[in-house]
């Protein structure tokens, strides 16, 4: 790391200009202005002639040419560049001749510009006579961000030049700084990299020897800085080529996500990370024709997409295919969650992208909090997203990872790892791992954060997940094992009064209800009354029979909606809902029923019922050891108060 490129961020601080947690707001936009600089100035004097040309021409679009003229994915078309501009000694000239440079700059880097609001910070850094030295200090020769040596007087090279990887390494290390010293805000936008690191490997080690060589796809659907992005390509450079693709609701880390690949000289993915207020993922896809082969992302959890929701016409509006799909015959299974929470929406969405006609498919790692587990009843948003998952078999594990790994909570997140061509030795089954005492103590918190995965416990996790073995910290369980029925089960109406083997009427009924006194010693109230056979009794089913004037007869009761309970019956229980409620609720109310039209399946998963570890309890022999020992320390305690109050 050329630490002395960094220096200068320290020591140039306006501390009557700016609060410490503002530097950003001119540091960023400026180090990616210098290094822009630096690399069209070769070609600035082709860039102008070739605008000229084309303005004479006529020509409107004329930004793929500017592009090869300038040999970079950007261009600038003003006249100065900031060797110029650090000439000017008039204050307002200096603004005026600023102003004309950034605007001569290519649509990419205006949008950065505006994403940054850079220009709202000029009139501040005129006005103190600030702007002329910042922009001094960025040309010193003891702080080099272009590509090429500074050489002493003798020739030895001062500062080394910095290639684009390089480059892009100060620049994630500045904004790193930053998130640092802001830590209340540095988890919405900056996932820290050990935690990337793991989720990168958990999607590619399982296929690194079936990938071919060629290109694939990777996407972050909420993608920050960019840092999984990178953190992902980094991981898989050696064995492939990648194109990156990105959305961002935030403005500003979508302008440091654009410019890092700027500044890496990865103009492609700049151009398709997409971002700002305007592109919600949720409301706004940015790629909704794009299936992609790898995908990363850490939503942002316990946040609400109200505003979201409404633009896309409510729940009951909803028509977006990616949240209101066909699963088990429905035809309109909404994924739709709480508009409290819409963490588990970006993972429809990614799943919404998977690749279905290639070998290898798409392969995904999402980060969310507990909530994700197990929120939401069966038919609900969550619930559904969790049962769409599982019964298609896509889910493959989910790590539980260290407390307090992210920046601005110490709350429990779990890595969710899916694939729509999981290998056959793990079909049908999901893993569960419990990493959260695989960790390294930090020596210094930063901010909620006091631990991080060591290469050790990252390659702990891959292993216990390669592995795919029932452990004490692996889990492996059936798809079913994490499904519920949820069963409504009522009860008869009983009123006082009530006459035995008479069919009532719905207004009758409705009398009943209001005014009538329960009395589960009373009759129950009739509803419906099936004659001749034509109806097999059932009272499981609310088909109950019965002797009315000597006929055997089947009834039916109306239920009694105080009464009125739910069970919730696991997927695997042997001989089903029937069987559950035969053993563990008949012999209490022999009485009840169920309709099968209304029960529900839902899932959740429970990491505490399947790792909690209860403490053994002390034996009496501990507990009346400490007592005595209490006993002896406060023996003559008592006497010593109560003779200071005699005395």
């Amino acid at each position: 790391m050329a630490e002395v490129n960094l220096s200068w961020v320290v020591s140039y601080i306006w501390r009557d200009l700016y609060v410490r947690g503002k530097y950003r707001d001119v540091i960023l936009p400026m180090t990616v202005l210098r290094r822009l600089d630096t690399l069209l100035e070769p070609s600035k004097h082709a860039v102008l002639h070739m605008k000229g040309s084309l303005d004479a021409a006529g020509i409107v679009n004329q930004d793929a040419a500017l592009r090869g003229t300038a040999g970079q994915a950007f261009y600038n078309t003003s006249r100065f560049t900031l060797r110029d501009l650090a000439a000017r000694t008039n204050r307002q000239q200096l603004r005026a001749d600023f102003e004309a440079y950034l605007d001569g700059y290519s649509p990419n880097v205006q949008d950065i510009l505006d994403s940054f609001e850079f220009r709202n910070q000029i009139p501040r850094l005129s006005k103190a006579d600030a702007l002329g030295t910042l922009i001094e200090k960025l040309m010193s020769r003891d702080i080099n961000l272009s590509p090429n040596p500074v050489l002493a007087g003798d020739g030895t090279v001062r500062q080394a030049g910095l290639d684009n990887h390089a480059m892009g390494t100060i620049f994630e290390e500045l904004v790193r700084r930053f998130n640092e010293e802001n830590n209340e805000e540095a988890g919405e936008h900056w996932t820290p990299r050990d935690a990337v690191r793991l989720m990168a490997k958990l999607i590619f080690l399982p296929i690194a020897d079936r990938i071919e060589s060629g290109t694939y796809l990777l996407y972050d659907g909420a993608c920050g800085t960019g840092g999984m992005l990178t953190v992902a390509e980094d991981t898989v450079k050696e064995l492939v080529s990648t194109h990156l693709y990105g959305q961002e609701i935030n403005a500003e880390t979508y302008a440091i996500a654009k410019a890092d690949f700027l500044l890496k000289g990865e103009g492609e993915a700049a151009d398709n990370i997409v971002g700002g207020p305007e592109h919600s993922t949720l409301a706004n896809d940015a790629f909704p024709s794009r299936e992609f082969d790898f995908m990363l992302s850490n939503p942002p959890y316990g946040k609400s997409w109200k505003s979201d929701l409404e633009r896309m016409g409510g729940k009951d509006g909803m028509r977006d295919p990616r949240f209101i799909i066909d699963h088990d015959g429905a035809g309109e299974y909404s994924l739709v969650t709480r508009s409290s929470d819409g963490q588990m929406l970006f993972l429809a969405n990614m799943l919404s992208k998977m690749k279905h006609g290639t070998p290898l498919g798409s392969r995904i790692a999402e980060v969310h909090n507990g909530s994700s587990l197990f929120t939401g009843d069966a038919g609900q948003g969550e619930s559904n997203i969790r049962r769409w998952i599982i019964e298609n078999d896509w889910l493959e594990a989910i790590v539980a990872l260290p407390l307090n790994m992210f920046y601005n909570t110490g709350i429990a997140t779990y890595i969710w790892v899916l694939s729509n061509r999981k290998p056959e030795h793990r079909r049908g089954r999901v893993q569960l791992i419990d990493a959260t005492t695989w960790f390294k103590p930090l020596r210094k918190n930063l901010g909620k954060k006091n631990c991080e995965l060591s290469e050790d416990d990252v390659a702990r996790i891959c292993d216990t997940f390669l592995a795919f073995e029932d452990a004490e910290q692996s889990k492996i369980f059936p798809n079913a094992a994490f499904g519920y029925w949820k069963v409504t089960v009522d009860r008869p109406l009983r009123v006082k009064g009530v006459e035995a083997g008479r069919v009532y009427t719905p207004k009758e009924i409705k009398a009943l209800r209001e005014s009538g006194e329960r009395d589960e010693a009373a009759a129950a109230v009739i509803k419906k009354m099936h004659r001749g056979g034509t109806v097999q009794p059932d009272p499981l089913h609310g088909l109950f029979a019965a002797m009315v004037g000597g006929t055997e007869v089947v009834v039916e009761y109306e239920p009694d909606s105080e009464l009125r309970d739910t069970e919730q019956v696991p997927l695997v229980e042997e001989g089903g809902i029937d069987a559950f409620l035969r053993c563990e609720v008949l012999p209490h109310a022999a009485d009840v029923w169920y309709d099968a039209r209304t029960v529900k399946i839902g899932y959740e998963i429970s990491f505490t019922r399947y790792f909690y570890k209860p403490q053994p309890l002390r034996s009496l022999e501990e507990i009346r050891a400490d007592i005595l020992a209490l006993e002896r320390e406060t023996e003559g305690l008592l006497q010593e108060i109560i003779g200071g109050v005699a005395r």
